[in-house]
């Protein structure tokens, strides 16, 4: 009986390497380059976002009523499951999801390397060093975020995240505007990166472009580790306005927090 465990043993333990040696091989043997899409759906808590008319409720009790998400995703970065990373041209890596616009919501990169990718890294606005090269830095990018409106101006910079809207709470019982607003402010860059890991591995093939769903949960903005309330920045006429000031920080910080990987598809 011991011989015969120990034989099955055996054939257990050389199939499970033949297996690993397999799977090292088709890792190691693609070649060429392929696509890879990245798609965002925004949401608010469990509940997919609907424009205008959906209420939105904070652990705050604020109402919301969102009328428009907007954010600059760039410096796109994948990791293999080897290790090895692929930066996408600077810039070629500058985007605007709008949530209004649903040609929007999906990124395409072209001409990544073939591989088994696991992890992806992003950032949230247009970072300094870029954004110091002036108009060379962005090329057409800049006349694009002019024209979504995602720019304070030239001189003060791209607004990173456009979060609009009007809500209501305890102490604020009509419809109220508000708008947040990330971006430089002072010497306050606000600009974030983040990284997530895949659940499935992105196949990267000349034959397979995968598409990797993001969720963003729009309700961490200001229901994130660090709890805003809309209340204690409405400027009365002007409706709640956060675009600099202590809040600002503690926004960006809530973003790192926003965004999940929620499936791969390798059709």
């Amino acid at each position: 009986m011991k011989i015969q465990l120990k034989n099955i043993a055996a054939v257990l333990a050389a199939t499970a390497l033949f297996i690993s040696c397999s799977d090292d091989d088709s890792v190691n043997t693609v070649s060429g380059t392929g696509n890879l899409d990245v798609e965002f759906d925004n949401a608010f808590g469990d509940n997919d976002l609907i424009l205008n008319t959906q209420s939105n409720i904070t652990s705050n009790n604020e109402n919301l009523k969102i009328s428009n998400i907007k954010y600059i995703i760039s410096n796109i970065v994948l990791t293999k499951q080897d290790g090895t990373t692929y930066t996408y041209p600077k810039s070629q890596s500058y985007f605007i999801v709008n949530e209004a616009d649903t040609d929007s919501h999906v990124i395409e990169l072209e001409n990544i390397p073939a591989g088994d990718y696991t992890r992806i890294k992003f950032g949230v606005g247009v970072d300094k060093a870029q954004f110091d090269l002036g108009a060379e830095g962005q090329g057409d990018f800049l006349a694009k975020a002019q024209a979504e409106d995602m720019l304070w101006s030239w001189s003060a910079g791209y607004k990173f995240l456009a979060f609009e809207g009007t809500f209501t709470s305890p102490s604020v019982t009509e419809a109220t505007p508000f708008m947040v607003h990330t971006g430089q402010t002072g010497t306050d860059y606000n600009y974030i990166e983040v990284t997530l890991d895949m659940p499935t591995k992105a196949l990267v093939r000349t034959t397979i472009t995968p598409d990797v769903h993001i969720v963003a949960d729009l309700s961490k903005i200001i229901d994130g580790t660090n709890k805003i309330k809309l209340s204690d920045n409405n400027m009365g006429g002007m409706g709640a306005m956060i675009m600099g000031g202590a809040n600002l920080p503690l926004i960006t910080a809530n973003l790192a927090a926003m965004f999940s990987v929620n499936h791969v598809h390798n059709d």
